[in-house]
């Protein structure tokens, strides 16, 4: 088969690799049908994620059908389509039964595309399949499912549900692109009275606009000043920084309000300066996690009813022979406009 493989930081290639086989018994083997492309992917690239080791097939979304399944899954038979989750589980740890999957301590968490071989091929073996995938109800399309692989969970559960976004919130999004897409998305199922989306990019501020967010700002310099007007002078009852760098972290902690939350939702491979001698007396809450996907039933029963549609956040379409071409297009989405590409089976 193929597969997108990282030959350490700068380096990729679509290459030869081994079909995977079953190594547990709890483990399927999923033909891979449709895949995306994560900005944690780039953040790998970029060396910022030293866990991976060069060989590793990259990637953690995927829709795919399973192919061979071990002897103790009970839950899928050959032929299921099912959503690959970023996140795997064992079911069993201390962690996982409280549906912190993301801390897994039995061989689970984020291991696609970091500890073991990814998504980003033609066929994944996926460990603990019983709780590690989700099978498609009737009518959901590939590539909308594909969506809550991860930036929907993500973006509901770190950024909005830890956030405590709810009705008549003043929510600041900083950063527009995929996951602060997803967040503002997210956020408008809990009613907001209005959602303020932060970007360099024009694009991507457009994009704000069509997803939801009722103001746009660009990162001026102004969008302190801004939100607090716009607030009365309070400041944003949840700030969700959805970039990764330490100023937008820090931005999100100078637009916050006394009380406020900031909920930090990107992967960041800096240290960022924490101010406390401005937040000590604020009240302030900050929280941060790697996404559990406990989400991702409802979310996926969202869509099965049309009460949410994850269609506008793919830009760009590939076979998925055109992985390199689609990192290519989704690496510079200044230019070319990307949210999320999708790459299919065809």
């Amino acid at each position: 088969m193929k597969a997108l493989v990282y030959l350490g930081p700068g380096r990729r290639a679509w290459q030869d690799a081994p079909i995977p086989a079953i190594r547990e018994a709890t483990d399927v083997i999923v033909r891979v049908d449709a895949v995306t492309i994560c900005g944690t992917d780039l953040h790998i690239l970029n060396g910022d994620v030293p866990a991976v080791q060069s060989g590793t097939t990259l990637g953690h979304e995927a829709v795919g059908t399973v192919f061979d399944a071990g002897a103790a899954v009970s839950g899928l038979a050959v032929g299921d389509k099912v959503l690959v989750s970023c996140i795997s589980a064992c079911g069993r740890c201390r962690f996982c039964r409280t549906g912190s999957f993301g801390q897994c301590l039995g061989g689970g968490g984020w291991v696609l595309g970091h500890r073991i071989d990814g998504t980003q091929a033609e066929y994944v073996r996926v460990p603990f399949a019983d709780t590690s995938t989700y099978p498609l109800p009737d009518g959901v399309a590939d590539e909308n499912a594909l969506m809550l692989a991860d930036i929907l969970p993500t973006s509901y559960e770190v950024g909005v549900l830890k956030g405590r976004v709810g009705p008549g919130s003043t929510v600041v999004v900083v950063g527009a692109g995929p996951i602060g897409l997803a967040a503002i998305t997210a956020a408008r199922l809990f009613s907001p009275n209005r959602i303020i989306a932060i970007d360099p990019a024009q694009s991507r501020l457009d994009a704000a606009r069509r997803f939801g967010a009722d103001t746009v700002l660009g990162a001026d310099g102004g969008a302190s000043r801004t939100v607090t007007d716009l607030t009365g002078g309070l400041g944003a009852d949840v700030a969700i920084e959805a970039v990764g760098v330490p100023e937008t972290f820090e931005l999100c902690t100078r637009l916050v309000r006394p009380g406020g939350h900031v909920a930090n939702v990107g992967v960041h491979g800096r240290p960022a300066t924490l101010h406390l001698e401005d937040l000590w007396d604020r009240n302030v809450t900050i929280t941060t996690g790697l996404v559990d996907t406990y989400s991702t039933p409802t979310l996926l029963s969202l869509i099965a009813t049309g009460r949410l549609d994850t269609s506008p956040f793919i830009t760009h379409r590939f076979a998925l022979d055109e992985m390199e071409e689609a990192y290519s297009v989704f690496s510079h989405p200044q230019d070319t406009g990307a949210l999320k590409v999708v790459l299919s089976r065809r």
